[in-house]
C-alpha cells in the first residue's frame, strides 16, 4: 500500500515513520527544502524518544522516503494525509491556509480516485472547505475525478507519540462512503489485529472529537488546579483530595495532578479554537473560557511564590535585583524539547522584569530556549550548575533526573536553601527535613 504525508513536522513524520514500520511504502512531503534535505541526512528536527531510530531503519528499508513535491507521488498512492500546522489566527481560531493549500493541490493534480485525509487538528466543518476546494481545481480542469475527504484526527503524547501511534487506545476515522471505510480499515488493521478499535463516524463528529478530548483534559488541570489553589488558602493537601475523589470511578485517576500550568502545542491551541468555533456559531463555551483564564493565571504562580519566599529589595519596579533564581526544566513537559506555551518562558519573562538573575537547565529544551530568548538567562551545564549561588530553585518540568536529587550537594551550592516545587514531586517533610525551605502548589 503507498500513501503520502504531507508535512513533516510532529504530527507527519511519527505518522510516517510508524506506518512505514508496518509494511506501508510512505512518502513524507514538505515545502521546506531545508528540512527534507536534513531528513535525508538522517538528521530529525524534533525531539521525540525512539523516532531517529525508527526513521533510519525505515528510510535504509526503503520504505520511507522524502521530497518537497507532492505531485511526484500522487499516481502511486492510495490515501494523502493532510498534517500540515494550524496555527492559531491573531482571534485565536484556527489558521487553514496550510490545510487549504494542499487541498488545491491534490486538486490540480489527482488522475485517479484517491482520498485526502485531514490528519490536522481543524474546526468542525473545515472538510467541506477541502471538498469544495478541491472540486474547485477539478473544474479548472474541466476533469470528473472521483475522490473522497475523510477526517482521522491524531492523539499522540509528545515523548510517547511512537507507542501512541503503533498500539492506540483508539482510531477515530471520519468518512462518508463504504469505499473509504475498508481503504481506511486496511491501513491501519496492522496495528490493531487482536481489538480493531477504529471507530468510524461522520466526518463533522470526528473533527469535533479531537477538540472534545484536549478540552476535556484541559480542564480537568484547571479544575485541580483551582482546587489546589483553594487548598493552599484554607489549608488542605492536594494530594490527599486528589486520591479521594480518583478512587470514585466515575472521576478515574488520570489528568488530577496540580501544577503550574498547561503547555504545548495541542492543548492551548485547541482549547482557544473551540471557543472561536462556538463563538462563530452563535454559542459561548463558557466552562472552556474559565479553563483558559485559570491556565494563564497559574502559569504565574511560581514567580508569585518566588516572591513570597524571597527576600525583596526596597525597589518596586525591581523587586528581585540582586536575587539569583535558578530553575529546571524548560520544555512545557518531560520527554520533548517542545516549549510551545511552556510555563518557564512565563516565569522567565517574569523573574527578568522584576530584575532577577535566571539560570537555566533542562536536559533536552536548551537549544530550543536559546532559539527563543536568546541569553537573557544563564544557560547552566547541568543541573547542580544551575544551583551554584542561587538563592532559590524552581521546579518546573518533572524531569526523571530531577525526582531524586542530591540534597548535599544542593546545600553546598546554593546560596539560599529555597525550593518552589511547580509539579508536586518532592515530598514536604523529606525536603524540609534537609533544611529546605519547601513551597508546592496546593500542599
Amino acid at each position: 500500500m503507498n500513501i503520502a504525508i504531507v508535512g513533516t513536522g510532529y504530527v507527519g513524520l511519527v505518522s510516517g515513520a510508524c506506518f512505514a514500520e508496518m509494511g506501508i511504502n510512505v512518502t513524507c512531503v514538505d515545502i521546506d527544502q531545508a528540512k527534507i534535505d536534513s531528513l535525508l541526512r538522517g538528521e530529525i528536527p524534533i525531539y521525540e524518544p525512539g523516532l531517529d531510530e525508527l526513521v533510519k531503519r525505515n528510510v535504509e528499508a526503503g520504505r520511507l522516503h522524502f521530497t518537497t513535491d507532492l505531485t511526484s507521488c500522487l499516481d502511486d498512492v492510495e490515501v494523502v494525509f493532510s498534517a500540515v500546522g494550524t496555527p492559531p489566527d491573531e482571534d485565536g481560531s484556527a489558521d487553514l491556509k496550510y490545510v487549504l493549500e494542499v487541498a488545491r493541490t491534490f486538486g490540480r493534480n489527482i488522475k485517479k480516485y484517491t482520498i485526502l485525509v485531514t490528519k490536522s487538528t481543524v474546526p468542525v466543518g473545515t472538510a467541506a472547505k477541502v471538498k469544495q476546494a478541491i472540486r474547485e481545481e477539478l473544474e479548472k480542469r474541466g476533469e470528473d475525478i472521483e475522490f473522497e475527504v475523510a477526517s482521522n484526527p491524531e492523539f499522540l503524547k509528545e515523548g510517547a507519540a511512537i507507542k501512541d501511534f503503533m498500539s492506540p487506545d483508539r482510531v477515530v476515522v471520519g468518512i462518508e462512503s463504504d469505499r473509504a471505510r475498508a481503504v481506511m480499515t486496511k491501513l491501519y488493521r496492522p496495528f490493531l489485529t487482536n481489538n480493531f478499535r477504529v471507530y468510524f463516524m461522520d466526518i463533522p463528529s470526528a473533527e469535533m472529537t479531537k477538540y472534545a478530548a484536549n478540552a476535556m483534559l484541559a480542564t480537568r488541570i484547571s479544575f485541580m488546579n483551582d482546587i489546589a489553589n483553594l487548598c493552599d488558602i484554607v489549608g488542605a493537601n492536594v494530594d490527599h483530595v486528589r486520591r479521594g475523589i480518583g478512587t470514585d470511578a466515575r472521576i478515574g485517576k488520570k489528568f488530577l495532578y496540580p501544577g503550574c500550568g498547561y503547555g504545548g502545542s495541542c492543548f492551548p491551541k485547541d482549547v482557544k479554537a473551540l471557543i472561536k468555533t462556538a463563538e462563530k456559531n452563535g454559542y459561548e463555551m463558557r466552562v472552556l473560557k474559565a479553563v483558559e483564564e485559570v491556565n494563564q493565571r497559574q502559569k504565574s504562580i511560581l514567580f508569585h511564590k518566588l516572591r513570597a519566599v524571597l527576600p525583596l529589595s526596597k525597589n518596586e519596579e525591581k523587586p528581585m535585583e540582586s536575587l539569583t533564581v535558578a530553575l529546571w526544566g524548560l520544555a512545557f513537559k518531560p520527554e520533548t524539547d517542545d516549549m510551545r506555551e511552556s510555563t518557564a518562558l512565563v516565569l522567565i519573562d517574569e523573574l527578568l522584569r522584576a530584575g532577577a538573575t535566571v539560570k537555566v537547565y533542562d536536559p533536552v529544551a536548551m537549544t530550543e530556549c536559546r532559539r527563543r530568548i536568546g541569553d537573557s538567562v544563564i544557560y547552566a551545564k547541568d543541573m547542580y550548575d544551575a544551583l551554584v549561588d542561587a538563592d532559590a530553585l524552581a521546579l518546573v518540568t518533572e524531569w526523571k533526573l530531577f525526582r531524586v536529587p542530591s540534597w548535599d550537594v544542593m546545600r553546598r551550592l546554593m546560596k539560599r536553601h529555597i525550593i518552589v516545587d511547580g509539579r508536586n514531586i518532592y515530598d514536604r517533610d523529606e525536603v524540609t527535613a534537609e533544611g529546605f525551605t519547601y513551597t508546592a502548589i496546593g500542599k
